[in-house]
């Protein structure tokens, strides 16, 4: 195919020479499905991995930072005069690649690795209890927000304030000597352990920038990153670090791991990154709800060995005016929790409930297929909650 007659939208490859391919030059369309076919030996995976493949991936690689390519792999520059117009590339091959418990589509394609280094450098931070971005303040970025909320609340007379936490090992009369050697002596609020220091009291349209700047600077410094705008019946928290002021939740620089469920920084914390859960199908536990309580509903105890627990069952039933003759999908709510949950512990001389923690194990190994992955608890049987 003569270079002119290309395309203008497809994939040009000018003289690949890798491996066994012969000064080949040709185009590929782009936004097609293409599928590359022939004999063994010709060529095949060296034009489509080791050459498309591999120049794809290296240009990739190459726009980021040198921080960034350590978590990327980077692939040899192929054999070949010139790869037009080819974009990011990703490759699934025929070999089987190792796979754990926790592989999935992104780990095995490595698509997963590249989201990370996106997530890290570009995705926003919401805050986990409000919900609003979390984003550091400057006494500049202050001061742009103060100029609109004040203009929508008709300028009002602000407080500057910023938290000062009383130590344990300090009273509060101490640390207000220490605040006056600083040249504080206005106290705007308290609360538990917390001063809330006047920094500078103003109105945002009768005062100068630089006396608003130099009073939110001061106030950032002396309140370690923390400051506090009071206007009448409002308040206003801003940090300059990565911090929720309104929830007062502090956050760390996202870095890729964080965004990785295999690594502990990453990770769930329920799921540990696994994606599931160890819980008890009560399916399992109560299989036929038309037995009663005295004709052995609770499977798991119909042993010799955990007869304790069904009498214990029977006993405190009779004490509560619990039904044991009636089926279990006919007990109420009430007392089919009653029974699940019980009221206490074993050592209270309550009943303890088919989910005491000494009986849980017990529960799980007499079962067949009896333990199984849920994403939350499953309510007994013939519950309605």
């Amino acid at each position: 195919m003569k270079p002119e007659s290309f395309p203008a939208e497809a994939i040009v490859v000018r003289g690949a020479r890798q491996n066994n391919l012969k000064n080949l030059t040709l185009s590929i369309p782009t936004g097609e499905l293409v599928v590359v076919t022939g004999v063994s030996g010709s060529g095949k995976s060296s034009l489509v991995f080791d050459t498309l493949y591999a120049e794809g991936q290296r240009r990739y690689v190459e726009t980021f930072s040198p921080y960034a390519r350590q978590f990327l792999d980077r692939m040899d520059k192929p054999q070949v005069d010139a790869v037009e117009g080819i974009p990011p590339a990703i490759a699934i091959d025929q070999t089987n690649p190792v796979r754990t418990s926790r592989s999935t589509v992104g780990t095995m394609t490595e698509l997963n690795d590249h989201f990370k280094l996106l997530y890290a450098r570009a995705a926003t931070l919401y805050c986990r209890g409000c919900g609003k971005p979390v984003a550091r303040d400057t006494p500049a970025s202050i001061y742009a927000a103060l100029e609109q909320r004040c203009a929508a609340h008709g300028d009002p007379r602000l407080v500057i304030a910023f938290p000062v936490p009383v130590p344990k090992n300090f009273s509060e009369q101490e640390v207000l000597q220490l605040l006056e050697r600083q040249g504080y002596s206005r106290i705007h609020a308290r609360s538990k352990d917390v001063l809330e220091v006047v920094q500078d009291r103003l109105r945002l349209a009768g005062a100068e920038r630089a006396r608003v700047i130099e009073a939110l600077e001061a106030a950032l410094r002396v309140g370690q990153g923390k400051v506090s705008v009071h206007a009448e019946n409002q308040t206003w928290k801003f940090s300059s670090d990565l911090h929720c002021a309104e929830c007062d939740i502090h956050y760390s620089d996202p870095v890729p791991a964080a965004f990785s469920f295999n690594s502990p920084l990453g990770a769930c914390e329920t799921c540990r990154g696994f994606g599931r859960t160890i819980g008890i199908d009560y399916g399992l536990v109560i299989p036929d709800p038309t037995k009663t309580l005295a004709g052995g509903a609770i499977r798991p105890w119909q042993t010799e060995s955990y007869g304790e627990c069904q009498d214990d069952l029977l006993r405190f039933a009779q004490k509560r005016g619990i039904s044991t003759d009636v089926p279990w999908r006919e007990l109420s709510e009430e007392e089919r929790l009653w029974v699940i949950d019980g009221e206490g512990s074993w050592d209270d001389g309550v009943w303890y409930g088919a989910l005491d923690e000494s009986d849980a194990d017990a529960i799980a190994a007499h079962l067949i297929d009896g333990v199984v992955y849920e994403a939350k608890r499953v309510e007994p049987p013939g519950s309605e909650r």
